[in-house]
């Protein structure tokens, strides 16, 4: 999946203001001297999505950055879909090959692995997950790669918790299901990733064990969340959003550009800009 002569590339979702790939891809570029690299943002719902792919310049676009509700939305209007995209069905990165062929992909899943690894967590005997949406399917995913027990899933109802099972039987997990009420005791587990939205888990914050075990929040924005914080101040290991983030944007501009490797510290240092100076 390279490309070496197309020059643009993009992040679609809706809403999409809050973006913060193009501050990533464009300090990639900037690194590695691309000048003539161009990476924008646009507004794009479900309903448009194939009117906006189909008005694509093929010889000038190299791929496709896709945040919600696309991920699911983009998969009818490829030509081929990577395995692991379709484990969890969700493609967040599209590729335009040089016969024009679009390739899905999903770099969130090894970007989590890849981030997990970065801080030394390569294997975990067991491990939870805190919700049960489209991240918590790529959480699953990268478990699927670093869990070599059980994984719980703590969910706040039956029909969530069929899916996440059959999601593990699908991956090959030894996986269960908990309520949400309990969630507390996840951090009892070697791993956590808490795939869910901002305020969801500050109610574990007090009650989470003595000696927490490393907890992956994919928010980025705000940070730290009252659980980061409650776990870190126990010194536990805390990853976030921004980590997920960088590692999956570094995989996608090596595929858009054909770089070999891409940018991590310059692109990561781009995010961590903006974020200072969002808060």
């Amino acid at each position: 999946m390279t490309v070496t002569r197309r020059h643009r590339a993009a992040v679609l979702g809706s809403p999409i203001a809050h973006s913060l790939s193009p501050v990533l891809h464009r300090a990639g570029y900037a690194a590695l001297g691309l000048t003539e690299w161009q990476y924008g943002r646009h507004e794009v719902d479900e309903a448009g999505l194939s009117g906006f792919v189909a008005g694509l310049d093929a010889a000038e676009w190299a791929g496709l950055s896709l945040t919600m509700p696309l991920k699911r939305a983009i998969i009818p209007l490829l030509d081929e879909v990577s395995p692991t995209a379709l484990s969890v069905d969700a493609v967040n990165t599209v590729v335009f090959g040089p016969d024009g062929r679009r390739r899905g992909d999903n770099t969130d899943v090894p970007g989590l692995v890849n981030a997990l690894r970065e801080r030394g967590i390569d294997t975990v005997e067991t491990a939870s997950v805190l919700g049960a949406g489209a991240t918590a399917s790529s959480a699953l995913a990268a478990l699927a790669q670093v869990c070599t027990g059980e994984v719980t899933v703590y969910v706040r109802s039956a029909e969530r918790a069929a899916e996440m099972r059959e999601l593990g039987e699908r991956l090959g997990l030894k996986l269960r299901t908990a309520d949400w009420a309990d969630g507390a005791a996840a951090l009892a587990a070697p791993l956590t990733i808490s795939t869910t939205p901002a305020g969801a888990t500050d109610a574990f914050a007090p009650a989470i064990p003595g000696a927490p075990g490393a907890l992956f929040d994919v928010l980025y924005h705000p940070w730290p969340t009252a659980l980061v914080a409650a776990v870190e101040g126990q010194g536990g290991t805390v990853l976030g959003g921004l980590d997920l983030l960088v590692h999956q944007a570094v995989l996608q501009f090596e595929y858009f550009t054909g770089v070999p490797e891409g940018p991590l510290a310059a692109m990561r240092a781009a995010g961590e800009a903006a974020l200072a100076g969002a808060s």
